[in-house]
């Protein structure tokens, strides 16, 4: 990724941290993670459990993607495009699609907060394309049927990981839409170079997962760390230890501090800017959905 935004934008940083309140409580948050980590798994069971990808899966997470690759192209299999009705009842679709390597130009990041709990957040990337095509990839707790996350069943390992490869509509609608949630996307700072190294990297992840199941873990295996990882795989160090990792709420602020995100605007600025509009969404065709959140 590109280097760090200038020294002006380090000390906005800091002056926004001597003002936020959030400080003292992700840290508070923090302090008491280790003692719920520990009770959690002192209070799991004595035999150790085992990850699988066969189990009787919510119907939106049942097919895995895998990705083949062949020279400068890669053929991405069970992409989603779910239809919602609702956030619980849809019509779930997959389909397969190549892309050119080449033809990889941007990546945004994006940010889902939680209702209520604004230190608390989703994260994804999404992938820009020469053309206008974007594609998703959500790093997520892999649900059974009638099954709900739950922070300490995250702890326990209650649940499997996976990367949810999708049409861009799907996760955005589905959150925006649906859900009503506020979803915010940000574009990166990274050359095309840069860009088609994470998507590689990332794409390599999700065959992995397809081979060899991984359970998710609320502290060290979620969507947040794992974009990080990424991100540190090609560029070592390049996303430091930071309390909003694990206080996701904050990580488009963390990116933006680390120059990680394009940083032309105040941050304030920016991110009122990066809010997608349930009405932007709404109004757009399937040919110009991606072009119409990023207006």
């Amino acid at each position: 990724m590109a280097a760090s935004s200038a020294g002006s934008e380090r000390a906005g940083s800091v002056a926004f941290a001597r003002r936020r309140p959030w400080r003292s409580l992700r840290f508070s948050l923090l302090a008491a993670l280790p003692a719920l980590y520990l009770v959690a798994v002192g209070g799991g069971c004595s035999s150790t459990p085992r990850p699988s990808n066969s189990r009787d899966w919510s119907p939106d997470q049942a097919v895995l993607a895998t990705a083949d690759f062949k020279r400068d192209r890669v053929e991405v299999h069970n992409i989603r495009n779910c239809t919602y009705l609702t956030a619980d009842d849809y019509v779930v679709d997959h389909y397969d699609k190549t892309f050119d390597l080449d033809n990889l130009e941007t990546v945004d990041f994006v940010m889902v907060p939680f209702k209520g709990a604004p230190a608390l957040a989703h994260t994804l990337l999404s992938f820009g394309f020469a053309g206008g095509d974007y594609l998703a990839v959500s790093v997520e707790v892999r649900k059974e049927r009638g099954e709900t996350y739950s922070v300490v069943g995250g702890l326990l390992q209650q649940f499997e990981i996976m990367y949810v490869v999708a049409d861009e509509r799907d996760v955005v609608r589905l959150r925006t839409d649906y859900r009503n949630d506020d979803v915010y996307v940000y574009r990166a700072r990274a050359t095309p170079k840069q860009v088609r190294a994470l998507f590689v990297d990332v794409m390599k992840r999700v065959n992995e997962l397809a081979k060899k199941p991984e359970f998710y873990d609320t502290l060290t295996n979620n969507c947040t760390t794992n974009i990080a990882r990424h991100i540190n795989s090609l560029a070592p160090d390049r996303v430091p230890t930071d309390p909003r990792i694990l206080l996701p709420g904050y990580s488009d602020r963390l990116a933006y501090d680390l120059g990680l995100l394009d940083t032309n605007l105040p941050f304030e600025q920016a991110k009122k800017q990066a809010r997608v509009a349930s009405a932007d969404s709404r109004a757009a065709t399937a040919g110009d959905f991606s072009r119409a959140i990023r207006r």
